[in-house]
């Protein structure tokens, strides 16, 4: 039998099955508007540790579906899982998915996988996640979160303030976000959670095309600032699939109108979309232009003091669009930065149009501490402060750093930084260049390669990132950032760098949070000679 992986994707469709091939394709649809989740039979998910599969597992479980899954290796993931019931299975054979109706695949996952092959051969059904969650959100008031950046953090935000806000069917939502949430005394809450409420809230991954298979009430598009070029090629080809994506929403659609890749696809939008959009912007209607119909909430007097910790701003809103008169709305947050006023706006915005009352949305927002690894504080040790951020693109470490710098503003500001895919580094090398230039201090770990191979990228290493570094117009690039491929050792040095009162920060998508704990031992033993 031959083996066939197509990049764009389909999951599995009978005359594929026909000529012995297997084609993996992520956006191609695989249920039909007449089914549901009580058509899956049992279902099994590939890698179901994995932080989009293990919230979907989950769900179906909590909705009586037979779930069980497998993975590589342990993970606190698999371990909730286990603790709920679901079987999971460490080792990817062809004998977990024995007596199974329905397998579940994520993008990471490739046509020669033992499961997959024996789920062809038996004739099982085999379908991307998205398809799960498409099947999912049929049921309920869907809302999306897309964008290159800002999803994990908007969607969780807007689950919270349905949860502390929302009243009668809209107290208990559904979410699915590919992260976990801050809680209070230090606690994580889980990603995924099945409610008995009408709202589903869900991240809508773009990085692979399938986010075209829904079809939400509420459409939040953060931004459409390129990225995933493995995948679309082109800025163009990105661009578009936002496009299609607004057109999908049944109600509205919320859209960034800072950032000029989400200009460009409202200016693409055909005008009867384009009349169910609310852009929400801390520019004026003047300074953004056409806006080819969409309503404009404004966000205005953005301001943090330094070290308190709050972000103040008030949202005005438009005549008509809450109320008759307009409005303007103060909202203070604990998580800073100017990009999570925008974040709050967005999750504010689809809260009221959902019916939650908007003061009580705005005060909801203020309690919500963060998704999990979003500027998350891991502790302070001998007045060095150690923050951990998912940031993985260059325009989210920016922000990250503005935030911090806002924050902490006397700190020395020192990042450790883990580039997060190849292909992301070679394409956006100069940007994250320039964006670690707002650091003080940086070092520049081994790649976490996800579901790429090094050996794809042979000239592809933390140098990439560097060598564009020496040529800004910037201090010497030895005096503040170098490359490091352990980031063990990474961590060791930086805290030999650090001094009283800085700040570190870990850095991206991949496994460099498990150097927090490191670096916080590490700086309890460190003798300290002087104060900065």
């Amino acid at each position: 039998m031959s083996l066939k992986t197509c990049v764009r994707g389909a999951a599995v469709s009978d005359n594929q099955r026909d000529a012995g091939t297997i084609v993996l394709d992520p956006t191609h649809a695989s249920f039909g508007p007449e089914e549901g989740v009580g058509d899956l039979g049992k279902t099994h998910f590939i890698g179901i540790g994995g932080a989009g599969m293990s919230v979907l597992a989950e769900m179906l479980h909590e909705q009586g579906v037979q779930v069980d899954g497998s993975d590589r290796e342990p993970s606190a993931k698999t371990e909730r899982l286990q603790g709920l019931g679901i079987t999971v299975e460490f080792g990817q054979r062809a004998e977990n998915v024995e007596g199974v109706r329905t397998v579940v695949f994520s993008s990471a996952i490739k046509a020669d996988n033992p499961e997959i092959v024996a789920a062809h051969e038996a004739g099982e059904r085999i379908v991307h996640r998205s398809d799960i969650l498409a099947l999912l959100m049929q049921s309920k008031r869907a809302v999306t979160v897309a964008g290159a950046h800002g999803k994990t953090t908007t969607s969780s935000m807007l689950a919270h303030i349905l949860v502390n806000a929302g009243e009668g069917d809209l107290a208990d939502p559904s979410y699915a976000i590919g992260g976990s949430i801050q809680g209070r005394d230090g606690t994580t809450l889980d990603g995924g959670h099945a409610g008995k409420g009408s709202v589903l809230v869900a991240e809508a991954d773009e990085s692979d095309g399938s986010f075209a298979k829904y079809h939400p009430e509420i459409a939040i598009i953060t931004n459409a600032e390129a990225d995933h070029l493995d995948h679309y090629g082109t800025q163009a080809n990105y661009r578009a699939a936002f496009v299609a994506h607004a057109g999908h929403a049944g109600k509205a659609v919320i859209m960034c109108g800072d950032d000029d890749g989400a200009l460009a696809v409202l200016r693409a939008l055909r005008p009867e979309v384009a009349r169910h959009v609310v852009v929400y912007s801390t520019q004026s209607s003047e300074a953004l232009g056409d806006l080819n119909g969409a309503a404009q909430v404004r966000i205005e007097s953005e301001s943090e003091s330094a070290q308190s910790g709050t972000e103040h701003f008030t949202l005005h809103l438009p005549s008509g669009l809450v109320e008759a008169e307009e409005r303007r709305v103060p909202v203070t947050l604990t998580v800073p930065g100017i990009h999570n006023a925008r974040n709050a706006t967005a999750a504010i915005l689809a809260a009221v149009m959902l019916g939650v009352d908007v003061e009580r949305a705005a005060t909801a927002a203020t309690s919500f501490l963060g998704a999990a690894r979003r500027f998350q504080i891991r502790g302070t040790v001998n007045q060095v402060t150690v923050i951990d951020d998912y940031a993985h693109h260059p325009t989210e470490i920016a922000a990250l750093l503005d935030a911090a710098r806002r924050r902490y503003p006397a700190a020395g500001i020192h990042v450790i930084f883990q580039p997060h895919l190849f292909s992301r580094t070679m394409f956006f090398a100069g940007e994250f260049a320039k964006a670690l230039a707002k650091a003080d201090d940086v070092i520049v770990t081994g790649i976490f390669p996800a579901r790429e191979k090094q050996e794809d990228f042979p000239t592809v290493s933390p140098d990439t990132i560097v060598d564009e570094a020496v040529k800004l117009e910037h201090e010497p690039a030895d005096d503040w950032i170098r490359g490091v491929d352990d980031m063990r050792i990474a961590a060791q040095m930086m805290v030999m760098r650090a001094h009283h009162g800085d700040v570190i920060l870990t850095v991206g998508a991949g496994d460099i949070t498990q150097m927090d704990p490191v670096i916080l031992h590490a700086l309890q033993a460190h003798r300290w000679d002087c104060a900065r």
